[in-house]
């Protein structure tokens, strides 16, 4: 009976220590579940964060991608639009251009117009000053040292010639072969014909002194101390007009002192003998028109 009594002790401490064994086996059992568990859920996590990360990643590229081609496409709209205005304005400006060049053009030819018509109407005017003098023979010319260098004879073409031939200090003829080419530059300049050819003969003598006509320089106009060289007698009349015009009966000439001889004097030729030298030679012009009958 001792015997079966150890027996069953020794029968019952196996028993427990087959339930420890399984209850540490099952507590390993649960651990590894809960651990396989916790791993998968956490990898499962992991995955869906990275697949997470990912989409935002994309997401953002897909932005700065879109962000980037939209300001590319607004730079460049900005560039067709500044080409278009640049453009824009090269047309407005050729456009500009074009229509100056017509109002130039425009105001010259208005300008030629009335020009030639005032010629015309000066022209028509001394007809009709002269009317009289035509059927009689006679010309009627009258001067005085304050008179209007500017203001014209009054003479028609013919009747200037006409005196021009009767003067007798004349004699070469220069003055009367010239004498449209003189007419025709007193009017285009608004020069008086008495005062021009007296200007011509005081500064080159009646018969044009050498030195002037080998330089076709009636009037002394000069450069460096020298006389100016002129090419024709027709360019010397022309500068010689054109420069008494612009510089010295012109009020916004550069040597403008008034339209009267001493006026003109007080640049030309400051000396004090030259108002009754011009004058003078004017005056044997007018000696000339009444001897015409």
């Amino acid at each position: 009976m001792r015997g079966s009594a150890t027996a069953t002790k020794e029968r019952i401490k196996e028993i427990k220590f087959v339930k420890e064994d399984f209850n540490v086996e099952k507590l390993i059992r649960n651990r590894t579940t809960r651990l396989a568990s916790t791993t998968s859920n956490y990898l499962r996590t992991s995955i869906i964060t990275s697949r997470s990360m990912e989409v935002t990643r994309t997401t953002k590229q897909d932005e700065i991608t879109s962000n980037l081609e939209t300001k590319q496409e607004k730079t460049e709209s900005k560039k067709e639009q500044k080409e278009e205005n640049r453009t824009t304005r090269k047309i407005k400006k050729v456009n500009n251009n074009e229509n100056t060049q017509k109002k130039i053009k425009t105001s010259n030819k208005t300008k030629s117009k009335v020009k030639k018509t005032e010629v015309k109407k000066e022209e028509t005017k001394n007809v009709e000053q002269n009317t009289d003098t035509k059927s009689t023979g006679k010309i009627k010319v009258s001067i005085s040292k304050g008179m209007d260098l500017t203001k014209r004879t009054g003479l028609s073409k013919e009747q200037f010639k006409k005196l021009i031939k009767n003067v007798p200090q004349d004699s070469s003829k220069f003055f009367y072969n010239n004498a449209d080419t003189i007419y025709d530059l007193c009017a285009r300049y608004q020069i008086n014909e008495i005062f021009f050819c007296g200007l011509i003969s005081a500064e080159s003598g009646w018969n044009i002194v050498g030195s002037h006509r080998k330089t076709h320089n009636y009037v002394s106009l000069m450069s460096g101390g020298k006389l100016i060289h002129y090419s024709s007698t027709s360019e010397g009349l022309t500068v010689a007009a054109k420069v008494l015009h612009n510089n010295y009966l012109t009020p916004k000439g550069k040597f403008y002192g008034g339209k009267t001889l001493a006026g003109v004097q007080k640049k030309y030729c400051p000396s004090g003998t030259w108002i009754g030298l011009v004058y003078g030679r004017m005056n044997d012009i007018v000696r000339a028109a009444k001897k015409i009958k």
